[in-house]
């Protein structure tokens, strides 16, 4: 006998969950920093406020910021920034390649270099230049050359070697640096295949390199164009030299140094954004996604600016 049984379940009247609450998050306020930026704000006004109030000609400055001293003076500076950079470069790769030699001798010549060249000061060696020929009474190539040594170190030729031959020591390290960041594995690979040393350093290992070596170069650069200022203890005229001699003159003495350093602030800054797109160039095979340029930047952002939201539709 079969007995058909109909089961029903009883009914579920619990009601369904309710949706959770969105969260509605309150950023932490840091009051702190609306003090620090107000008491900033208020040292920045102070001092503009202390220098306008100054016993200061400041109508000095624009008559005479573009006056053919002052500009022959920014050309003779860019002029020996780019002229001893050259220099410190050249030797700085040099000194590097010397110094990571197998050769004993090489490796200790570099290490003299560089340790004598970065223990004293820029201005003794430039002054040391300048006096050589105390030592040296005349110098005489041969059938090259001969003259007093006076005539021969021009306060130019005095800058180079003083700046140049400087700079080639932090440069050797640098650029040590940046030799010793790539692996030896490209090295013994680049030999494997039959390539010699020097175009194994020029076709692999220096562009490899140049990523590590480029920002701190940079730097460099920057601070060789403010170093120039040193030369005017050596009688070269550049872009300090000229300011001093024409605030002597004009009795605006203090002006023409404000003039000076607005110039040197124009010239690092475009030497600042130059460092930005050459080390933008060298990271390309770094990372895959390059960071944005300013100009890119301020694209974006005004790209934003002209959109409009969209009404949401539920």
């Amino acid at each position: 006998m079969t007995v058909d049984v109909n089961k029903t379940e009883p009914a579920d009247d619990t009601p369904p969950p309710a949706a959770p609450e969105s969260i509605k998050a309150i950023p932490v306020r840091h009051y702190g920093r609306y003090v620090s930026a107000v008491i900033a704000l208020a040292l920045l006004v102070a001092i503009i406020y202390a220098f306008g109030q100054g016993k200061i000609n400041w109508n000095a400055i624009p008559d005479y910021f573009f006056d053919s001293r002052i500009i022959d003076g920014v050309k003779q500076t860019l002029l020996l920034t780019v002229l001893s950079m050259a220099i410190g470069i050249v030797g700085g790769i040099l000194l590097a390649v010397m110094r990571l030699s197998k050769n004993p001798v090489t490796a200790s010549i570099s290490w003299f270099y560089i340790w004598f060249f970065r223990g004293t000061p820029v201005l003794v060696q430039l002054m040391v230049w300048f006096n050589l020929g105390l030592v040296f009474e005349y110098i005489n190539l041969g059938p090259i050359y001969k003259d007093y040594w006076s005539s021969f170190m021009t306060p130019l030729l005095t800058a180079l070697l003083g700046l140049g031959l400087n700079e080639a020591a932090y440069m050797a390290e640098i650029c040590r640096a940046g030799l010793l960041a790539v692996d030896e594995g490209q090295t013994e690979a680049a030999h494997a295949l039959g390539m010699s040393h020097a175009k194994t350093l020029r076709r692999i290992v220096i562009p490899q390199a140049m990523r590590v070596i480029v920002p701190p170069t940079g730097n460099e650069v920057i601070n060789m164009l403010k170093t120039t200022s040193l030369v005017s203890a050596v009688q070269f005229y550049e872009l300090l030299r000229q300011a001093q001699d024409i605030g002597q003159t004009s009795g605006a003495s203090v002006e023409m140094l404000f003039l000076a350093a607005t110039w040197y602030l124009i010239l690092t800054t475009i030497f600042s954004i130059g460092q930005y797109y050459l080390e933008r160039y060298y990271a390309r095979g770094a990372s895959r996604a390059l960071p944005p340029t300013p100009f890119q930047r301020i694209k974006a952002n005004l790209a934003s600016l002209r959109r409009t939201p969209k009404a949401v539709t539920r």
